[in-house]
């Protein structure tokens, strides 16, 4: 990464082909398989084909999802925090109450929506924005966080200096599944994690179009010298915006 942080274009970008006057494409995005759902819907609403490659895939902790679930229904929690979709498709449906909950995006906001629990959505999508948010709310306050077996020390770090209480309960955990990304008729890849470029076995190409879903994913793959071309703000569909004014750029 450079100094400043900013995120470098590579020089074989200047001679990337402009797809003419069709700018439709069809887009690879690394999901947990059977995690899908909606994505083919977001981006045809964008112009664009997409289907999914699966880099890692999930095992769930049945005990540490129990023990969150009682947890909760002992009300030992002021505030549940879901990092990511999937954890809330797992326990939304086990709870029999719920205190407030926040959701990191909408796609984990419309899981939990789905089994009518009332949640807030980070206007940032990312989870160092999970304490501003709170602001001094979260003085004194126990926080319930269901999230994957991945350290995020950050995260736990801000809530105890904020003044809450973090109890975190890893629910599942992410494996790689070591097999080749199915690039071959893909115009793009999406990298929806630095988890899932990380653990990602697939062979770059001058033709394809490298994109990350926001700036934690895009610092980690240009630190492993990928340089995504377009960048999202942590959900889909700021992506394909940021994808189809790319497109537009290319077009003059």
């Amino acid at each position: 990464m450079s100094g400043t942080g900013e995120i470098k274009e590579p020089k074989w970008i200047q001679s990337y082909p402009s797809w003419g006057n069709d700018p439709s494409m069809k887009i690879a995005v690394t999901r947990l398989a059977g995690k899908e759902e909606s994505d083919a819907a977001r981006c045809a609403s964008f112009g664009h084909q997409c289907y999914s490659v699966h880099p890692l895939r999930s095992e769930v902790r049945q005990r540490a999802v129990a023990a969150f679930v009682d947890a909760v229904d002992r009300g030992d929690c002021d505030c549940l925090f879901f990092t990511s979709a999937l954890p809330a498709k797992i326990i939304a449906p086990l709870l029999n109450r719920f205190p407030r909950v926040i959701a990191i995006g909408p796609q984990t906001a419309r899981a939990l929506q789905g089994y009518e629990i009332e949640c807030e959505t980070l206007p940032g999508f990312y989870s160092h924005d999970f304490v501003p948010y709170l602001g001094n709310w979260i003085v004194g306050k126990h926080i319930g966080i269901p999230r994957a077996d991945v350290p995020n020390p950050d995260l736990l770090g801000s809530i105890a200096a904020a003044g809450g209480i973090a109890h975190e309960f890893r629910c599942y955990a992410l494996e790689p599944t070591s097999q080749p990304l199915a690039l071959e008729t893909a115009d793009a890849v999406l990298f929806t994690s630095a988890m899932s470029y990380a653990k990602a076995v697939w062979t770059p190409r001058n033709d394809l179009l490298v994109m990350a879903i926001g700036k934690v994913t895009a610092a980690a793959m240009q630190k492993d010298s990928t340089f995504p071309v377009v960048v999202g703000d942590g959900s889909m569909e700021g992506t394909l915006t940021s994808l189809n004014t790319y497109l537009k750029t290319r077009e003059h």
